[in-house]
This record gives C-alpha cells, sequence and structure tokens, in this order.
C-alpha cells in the first residue's frame, strides 16, 4: 500500500521501515503460530521426562494399542491388537490444536477372520502399511481425509504359527520392506520348553523363522517365497527400524526364557530373572545373531553358548563368530518398538539417536518385574556414542511391579510427528502420549540427564539384589513353590497372566471346570488358539509330564483354591489315572 500508490512520487525512508516492521511482525507472527506446541498437561499425562520435556495425553483408554504411525498432517494411526471386524486401525485427529484428538475413527477390514493379533504399523511412500498374525495390508492415505478412502492390497501373506508371531514392519526407501519372522519356540529344543530337554542341530526353525526378511514394498501378494532372507539367527524381533542417517536396518531381539525352570543345576533364579540379554542389533545383510546356539550375558558382558547345546553359562564355544550387540539390556524387558529421531524440535544430542520402548518384564520369577520405560541411546557414526538413558519412566505407576498386571501403562508403539514431537502408546488401557520439548536446548545436558540417571536406581529398573529383593523368601513348600517353580514366569505372582499371551488363572473356567481336562493340560500341554472369560489367547503352554503325580496335584489344587478361586482339590490318585488314560498304552 506504500510501495506502489498511485500517489507516490517514491518512497520515503520512513514508509519502507514501516513496511518492513509490518511484514517482519507478520512472518514473525505466523512462523510463530505454526510452531506453537500446545500447553502440557501438569502432571504430564503421569509421565516423569528430562527437565524442559512437556507431555500432553491425546487420547486415553481406546482399547489395546500396539503400534503407532504418525502423517505429514499430524493424523495419527493406531493398530489395535484385537477388535472385531472393520475396527483394527484407529485414526485420530487434533482439530483444535490442543493436543487433544478431536476426532477417532475406527477403521479396516482385513479380509481374514483371524487377522488380529500382534502387529506392526507404518506410512511409507504415502502408503500405512499393517500388520496382523498372518499377513501384511496397506492402505493409500488420502489428502485430507482422515480414515483412507482406497481398498485395501494385501502385500504379504503368511501361515503364521504359534510363539513369536509379530511381523514388524521397516522400509529402506529403496523399495523394500522388511519383515520379522519370529521363533516358533523358545530356544529349539526337541521338546519345546521341556526341563532338559537338548536343542536341535541345527535348528530346523531357521529355515523360515528367527530372521528378517526383505519384500518388494510395492508387490501385492507376496509369500515368503517370494522374499529373501537378509538376517538370521533373531529369536523376535519386535522393534525394528531403518534409519537413513545411518543407512541401516536395526533391530532388537527379545531373549530366550526359563533358563532356571530348564537347566536348575545350572542357573539361579536371580540368574534366569536377569538373563540372557536382549540385543540390540544393527543387522546387516547375512547376519547371523547366533539364536538358538548362543545368548547374550549383559552382566559378563559376554555371548555365550546356550545349555541346550552344551553351555554352562560360562563356555563361550564359537560365539565370536556371531554378531555381537550394540547394547544388551536387561533381560525380559521386552523392547516393543524403535525409533531414531529426525526432529529438530528436541536438543541436538538426540538428533539421528534411538528411542526404544520397552514393554516390560513377565518373566522374572520371585524377583519384582522391571522395565516399562522408554529409553534412549545416543548415536554418532552409526553406532552409540554413550550409554542408554531412561528418557521416559512412570508408565507403571508403581516402583515395585510384583506382577505385569500391576503395571497401569505399559509403553508399547512409538512415532514422531512432523514437528518433530515424540508419540508414545501404551497397550494396557490405550493411552498415547506427545513428547514436546520447550526448554532452552543450549541449556539442555548435564543436569537433566544425572536427573534421570537417578531413575535407574529404583525397583523397577535396578539390578535387584540377589537375597534382598528376593519377593519369594519365606514362601512356604507345597503347592505354592511349585506354582513359584515352573508357573509364575507365565501366569504372574497373582494369577492374573500378562494379559496378552498368558491367560489368567483367577476365575478361570479352565481351573474350576472340568479335573480331568486341567489335569491333561498339565501332563500334555497346550497349544493353538483357546478362550478364557471371553478372551481369545494363542500360545503354548508345555507340558509337564515330567512331574510326579503328587506334585501335579499339589499345584493344581493350589490353582484352584487360590487367586479366587474355590473349587474342590485334585487327589493324586485323580492325577495317576488321567496319566495311565493318556499312555500310548491306552
Amino acid at each position: 500500500m506504500f510501495l506502489n500508490s498511485p500517489s507516490s512520487k517514491g518512497t520515503s525512508p520512513k514508509s519502507l521501515m514501516w513496511f518492513l516492521f509490518l511484514v517482519t511482525g507478520i512472518s514473525f507472527i505466523t512462523c510463530n503460530f505454526m510452531e506453537k506446541l500446545p500447553e502440557g498437561d501438569v502432571d504430564n499425562g503421569g509421565l516423569v521426562l528430562p527437565g524442559g520435556f512437556d507431555a500432553v495425553v491425546v487420547v486415553d483408554s481406546i482399547g489395546n494399542a500396539r503400534h503407532l504411525a504418525v502423517n505429514k498432517n499430524g493424523d495419527i494411526y493406531v493398530k489395535m491388537t484385537t477388535g472385531a471386524r472393520n475396527t483394527g486401525n484407529i485414526a485420530l485427529r487434533d482439530v483444535d490444536h490442543d493436543g487433544k484428538a478431536d476426532s477417532i475413527a475406527r477403521f479396516g477390514d482385513y479380509q481374514e477372520e483371524n487377522g488380529y493379533g500382534p502387529t506392526s504399523m507404518r506410512i511409507y511412500n504415502g502408503y500405512l502399511y499393517f500388520s496382523t498374525k498372518g499377513a501384511v495390508y496397506r492402505n493409500k492415505l488420502t489428502p485430507g481425509q482422515l480414515v483412507p478412502e482406497s481398498k485395501i492390497e494385501r502385500i504379504l501373506s503368511d501361515k503364521y504359527e504359534v510363539e513369536h508371531i509379530a511381523k514388524t514392519l521397516a522400509f529402506d526407501g529403496a523399495g523394500h520392506m522388511y519383515v520379522s519372522f519370529g521363533s516358533t519356540s523358545n530356544v529349539c529344543q526337541e521338546v519345546n520348553r521341556q526341563p532338559g530337554s537338548v536343542g536341535q542341530t541345527p535348528c530346523a526353525e531357521l529355515a523360515g523363522h528367527a530372521g528378517i526378511w526383505r519384500f518388494d514394498a510395492n508387490k501385492t501378494d507376496q509369500t515368503k517365497k517370494d522374499g529373501m532372507r537378509y538376517a538370521t539367527g533373531i529369536r523376535s524381533a519386535i522393534a525394528m527400524e531403518w534409519s537413513h542417517a545411518h543407512n541401516s536396518l536395526f533391530a532388537l531381539q527379545h531373549g530366550r526364557d526359563d533358563l532356571q525352570r530348564t537347566w536348575p543345576s545350572l542357573y539361579t533364579e536371580w540368574q534366569s530373572a536377569m538373563l540372557p540379554a536382549e540385543e540390540f542389533f544393527k543387522v546387516g545383510e547375512g547376519m547371523d545373531g547366533g539364536w538358538p546356539y548362543y545368548y547374550f550375558d549383559q552382566l559378563q558382558n559376554k555371548k555365550l553358548l546356550s545349555p541346550e547345546y552344551g553351555g554352562d553359562g560360562k563356555k563361550q564355544g564359537d560365539a565370536a563368530s556371531y554378531a555381537q550387540p550394540l547394547i544388551g539390556f536387561p533381560g525380559h524387558w521386552a523392547p516393543n518398538d524403535l525409533h531414531f529421531y529426525t526432529g529438530d524440535q528436541f536438543p541436538e544430542r538426540y538428533k539421528n539417536g534411538a528411542f526404544i520402548a520397552f514393554h516390560g518384564s513377565a518373566g522374572r520369577t520371585s524377583y519384582p518385574q522391571s522395565g516399562y520405560v522408554v529409553c534412549f541411546v545416543p548415536f554418532k557414526n552409526g553406532a552409540p556414542s554413550g550409554p542408554w538413558e531412561v528418557f521416559a519412566d512412570g508408565f507403571a505407576q508403581r516402583d515395585t511391579i510384583v506382577s505385569s498386571s500391576d503395571a497401569v501403562y505399559r509403553p508399547m508403539g512409538l512415532a514422531e510427528g512432523p514437528d518433530g514431537s515424540l508419540y508414545i502408546g501404551d497397550d494396557v488401557k490405550g493411552k498415547i502420549w506427545r513428547i514436546m520439548f520447550k526448554g532452552n536446548k543450549e541449556d539442555f545436558g548435564a543436569d537433566q540427564l544425572a536427573e534421570m540417571e537417578k531413575r535407574k536406581t529404583g525397583t523397577g529398573i535396578k539390578t535387584p539384589d540377589e537375597v534382598k529383593d528376593n519377593l519369594a523368601i519365606g514362601m512356604t513348600g507345597g503347592g505354592e513353590k511349585l506354582y513359584k517353580t515352573y508357573c509364575i514366569s507365565c501366569h504372574q505372582g497373582d494369577g492374573k497372566g500378562d494379559g496378552n499371551r498368558f491367560p489368567p488363572l483367577n476365575g478361570s473356567e479352565w481351573v474350576n471346570g472340568n479335573k480331568e481336562r486341567l489335569i491333561k493340560v498339565l501332563l500334555k500341554g497346550l497349544e493353538g488358539p483357546i478362550t478364557v472369560k471371553g478372551k481369545s489367547f494363542e500360545g503354548v503352554m508345555p507340558k509337564h509330564d515330567f512331574m510326579p503325580d503328587a506334585d501335579i496335584a499339589k499345584v493344581l489344587s493350589y490353582l484352584r483354591s487360590n487367586f479366587t478361586n474355590n473349587s474342590g482339590l485334585i487327589r493324586e490318585a485323580e492325577v495317576a489315572a488321567v496319566r495311565k488314560q493318556s499312555s500310548p498304552a491306552h
């Protein structure tokens, strides 16, 4: 209005000054409006974060939320663990930019009846990719639309098997999709999870499981034979991502279970609770992580020979010929998502570093359950440049966690927003937090990190004392002791299971119902889908026919008279009769 006015014979310095001031002011206001972050919750949604960080709860109680993906416009997509048909995915939108989801839509018809369970979700090249137990699908995202309007395409089909069936996805930007296929057993024993059973040599599972396969990300209707086995010897990799900054695939392995239960003469309960490490791998083509023949002991900082293959907790064998982890995290922490930070909102030290969501342990027997945190690993030149740090804590809402079901929230999914905010999802109730940095980047450093380092001394994170932290000291013999020895790692101290893989015993129709059926479960084991208290579970219950009839009667009687159960006791003679009927001669 000043520069080109017809009545103006020129532009005065004063007019130009006011014009530049006006333009600069408008630009400043516009930029700040676009970069303005919403207010954090007063208590950060219950989380403990480093100084300068805030958190706002985007949504709460949407159900068993698994993994997350955030679109360029800020829309959030959530893959659910369970749900009726057409409700397996959830889309969230913050319409008024206050950090809270205003629009919540459920969608997703997966074209298969049994398509739910452990899952993954990623956005790649304008498509929303997500997986189920038996398939990988994608939807073309519709610009401006919260729910995709496109038809779902099936990218990969797989005849899934029990145990580790999650199919995590990663994309390298060169048209390749990486899919993890977990093992079908604990450690490839001749009899799965049977005490004293040796390992298969060679392990037959490695031909089609316990590794990562690479596929064409754009080709539909593929099966495993269309892919290439990219890496092997990885028991179960649920946390996996391709880092473009480091030009490599990274994954964390869930370590094996039951060291003490299957080899009581070689491992103590404390060692079994601590070991083996959850291994953080840089995954190159042809990598072999060593499962099932080897595991990593983070306490000794060594890769060791598994007891099923002649190990004794000290022998290393040919461990040096297998891939060594970047970091060995505490045992049974369950790393379930991995994200390399690429944004500019956080302080510079977080750039290209790794955030890891630990779902928390369920298999620490008589010691407190541990994990339930989001950690951070700083990176430089494709490798960790420092020790792991606690980034977000407080999910469990308590310090001493006796059973995994005691944890109020369990971190599961990670995703980064277009403005550099970090989103964290929980799969107990379905809560999603948005983490933002609002402090002074120049002042962020040693003081804030030192405060978070103190979190490592808490019961839910620290390495427990072998004697002082043993929750079972003073436990009497009989059925309770047997339960603690054989059952507690899966069904937990309160008998409620873990709410995911292992079913509850409290109020269970399987425990309180027909005695013969219950005895057969312990004698013969159980495999395949079952329904307990109206919820579906699919896993492996190993057979316990090695136990004497008297011990089976004791532990089953204990189950039927505890955990809110009030059913009749089971006698040794009843067990003997069922065992006789189940023998090959009958």
